[in-house]
């Protein structure tokens, strides 16, 4: 007979089964260390594949493309591959430690340098910009409306360009001329023939011009005449001269030659006895002034226009210098031309505008020619 061992047989069984399973237990956390590490080993050869990868990146150099092919993934190590340095003042489109991927464009801007030359003093600096205008705002410096800039604004940026600013500062002052008054004579039939009395005391006007001076980095260049305003108005000295018992005073004498008649003679016109050369009749009067455009201050016979004085006249009537009487005017004297007067027309000088305007045309005026010699009062 055999022997019966089946106790024995189970024993061991259970006995291998117990030990496996205290195996696992006692090694589980070192076989959950080994699995992380196995991962983590994957992911780092993962990522060391992928950064070898070749990428094709394209560099732009002061507008100058250039297609390049790395495995490099960082700005700042593809510069170093590529030999490329930069300058302190040089720009790049992206930061030196920042990653790029394939197909990317990277854009670097070479600083050159420029003199700048403003303010009174000269500096050197370095600039990334392409026109003088950009320049000119990276380096700070601030340009008024009116300042020049050499070269002008758009003009391109070269290595080692001088830029020159010259600063323009622009003053309107004001500036009083004084005008003088006239002396006005008016007949007095109270006075007794000869007398006279200041019936109003003159005073001079005021005319205010406007003057725009220019100054170029503080030094005066040039100034511009803006035009002139009338502060006060010039009130004439008026004499009253007596006329009482008038006895006669006119005669005339009359000479004939191959132009015609001219008639000579002498009369008495506000108190003033005066011989005249001849007498102009329907006589037209229009008026003219400074303030117009194209007119100016200086006549034709090289005076300056005075208002009270001068009148335009057709020399081949009245002498350029000679003095006549106009009725309802006064005494005036030719110092000027002009082209629209011809013949018996005359034009008389105001100092503003509106007055010759106002004055408008008058027809039919007597004219009596003196001679280059202004009458005095009797």
């Amino acid at each position: 007979m055999g022997i019966f061992r089946n106790g024995e047989t189970h024993e061991s069984r259970s006995s291998s089964m117990s030990y496996a399973m205290r195996w696992k237990h006692e090694n589980f956390r070192q076989i959950t260390l080994v699995g992380v590490l196995s991962i983590a080993l994957i992911i780092i050869i993962l990522i060391g594949t992928f950064g070898q990868e070749r990428k094709q990146v394209s560099l732009v150099i002061d507008g100058k493309v250039q297609s390049v092919e790395t495995t490099e993934s960082k700005v700042a190590h593809l510069l170093e591959e590529q030999s490329i340095k930069l300058a302190p003042q040089d720009t790049v489109s992206r930061p030196l430690d920042s990653l790029f991927s394939d197909g990317d464009r990277i854009v670097i801007e070479r600083a050159v340098p420029v003199k700048i030359i403003v303010d009174g003093t000269t500096k050197v600096d370095f600039t990334t910009k392409s026109t003088v205008k950009g320049a000119i705002s990276e380096l700070g410096v601030t340009l008024e409306q009116d300042d020049k800039v050499t070269p002008a604004l758009d003009s391109k940026i070269a290595a080692s360009m001088n830029i020159k600013i010259v600063r323009v500062n622009k003053h309107t002052v004001k500036k009083e001329e004084a005008v003088p008054f006239t002396v006005v004579k008016t007949a007095d039939d109270s006075l007794p023939k000869g007398e006279t009395k200041v019936v109003q005391q003159g005073s001079k006007g005021l005319v205010v011009h406007t003057v725009e001076k220019t100054y170029e980095d503080g030094k005066f260049v040039t100034k511009r005449w803006l035009g002139k305003e009338v502060s006060k108005t010039a009130q004439p000295k008026v004499i009253a001269v007596g006329t009482k018992q008038p006895t006669a005073v006119m005669s005339a004498s009359m000479t004939r030659s191959s132009d015609g008649v001219s008639v000579s003679g002498t009369t008495t016109k506000g108190g003033v006895s005066f011989k005249y050369k001849k007498v102009l009749k329907n006589v037209t009067l229009t008026a003219y002034s400074s303030e117009e455009d194209g007119i100016g201050t200086r006549t034709a016979s090289g005076t300056r226009v005075t208002e009270g004085r001068t009148i335009a006249v057709d020399k081949d009537v009245v002498p350029l210098g000679w003095w006549v009487y106009i009725e309802g005017i006064g005494f005036r004297k030719a110092e000027d031309t002009g082209g629209a007067i011809d013949g018996n027309k005359m034009d008389v000088y105001y100092d503003s505008l509106k007055s010759a305007k106002n004055f408008g045309r008058k027809k039919g005026r007597t004219v009596y020619v003196i001679g280059p010699t202004k009458p005095e009062l009797n």
